[in-house]
């Protein structure tokens, strides 16, 4: 499923999702939020929770393979996250590469393929090192797609998509006219993923923060009342189910939706 057939291109297997039908999502982007709130609820450092969320997060990427979901998007880390104290920026790292060396064998063997989007000049080389093993070793793998977001943004994303179009418009290698949907979102991040199904960001807050606006475009939305920590793999499986409940329209009317499904 492609960006040029929204809204009104969708094949059998979304026409039935739009039908309500129960079928899952094929791809599930979550903004995993609340590791500093669920630290200092209990007195802990920050850090504590995000070593809380990692243990988190080995739960949920294992209940949607289970589930055998399509894609996987994860908000690691945004652009803007630099903001933060030093010291928890210095520990988001650490934390960061610890993962990239010790569980990207646990994802290969369980045939989940990893993909990194970001700008990833801005991690120190180590971490640049790891995240192109990890891509590496994982790269045959067709399982699950895991994507991790880290130093992304998506104004940013959108930003450097139209530039690379640019560029090959001034170069001569491409007409204005030929730039559409699909071409664009060929561009963006690199990387060869569907529009996003549903949408889940925990800790009660509802907003997208800049995640990856593109893709999330007829995004189904759910906001968990849950600090990240606390989501496991039955929260996510509400996640699922309340998404089975909903009716997908892209645009049309529900009399439509019907027809097709006569």
């Amino acid at each position: 499923m492609t960006s040029s057939q929204l809204p009104d291109k969708q094949p059998d297997g979304a026409l039935s999702l739009a039908r309500g039908q129960g079928v899952l999502p094929g791809h599930v982007a979550i903004i995993m939020d609340g590791n500093n709130r669920w630290a200092r609820a209990r007195g802990l450092s920050g850090a504590r929770g995000h070593r809380a969320g990692v243990e988190a997060l080995r739960g949920v990427i294992g209940r949607a393979a289970e589930r055998r979901i399509g894609t996987l998007s994860l908000f690691a880390f945004s652009s803007e996250n630099w903001k933060r104290p030093a010291a928890e920026v210095n520990a988001l790292m650490e934390l960061f590469l610890m993962a990239l060396k010790r569980e990207v064998k646990k994802l290969h063997e369980r045939n989940i393929r990893l993909t990194i989007i970001g700008e990833r000049e801005g991690f120190s080389h180590a971490i640049q090192k790891h995240i192109a093993r990890a891509e590496e070793l994982t790269a045959l793998n067709d399982g699950m797609h895991l994507v991790i977001a880290a130093n992304y943004g998506g104004q940013w994303d959108i930003a450097m998509a139209a530039r690379r179009l640019a560029q090959q418009v001034a170069a001569g290698e491409l007409l204005p006219e030929a730039i559409d949907e699909a071409r664009l979102d060929a561009e963006l991040a690199r990387v060869s993923v569907p529009p996003v199904d549903l949408c889940i960001r925990t800790s009660g807050e509802q907003r997208l923060s800049n995640f990856t606006l593109w893709q999330l475009a007829y995004a189904e939305l759910y906001f968990s009342p849950l600090l990240w920590p606390d989501f496991n793999a039955e929260a996510f499986d509400r996640a699922l189910e309340d998404f089975c409940r909903r009716k997908r329209r892209f645009g049309m009317t529900d009399e439509q939706i019907e027809a097709q499904g006569a």
